[in-house]
């Protein structure tokens, strides 16, 4: 991965998105971090 990230070419396709957590953080059962996550997403 260069400076400037992946590029994604095909807006349309499927693309599979995967993350590390540092120190295990439970993000998906505490909601401040999930709605940070998914802002991140969106």
């Amino acid at each position: 991965m260069g400076q400037g990230g992946y590029k994604i070419r095909d807006i349309e396709g499927i693309h599979f998105v995967t993350f590390a957590v540092t120190e295990w953080v439970d993000v998906f059962t505490r909601k401040d971090y999930c709605d940070i996550l998914l802002d991140s997403i969106r």
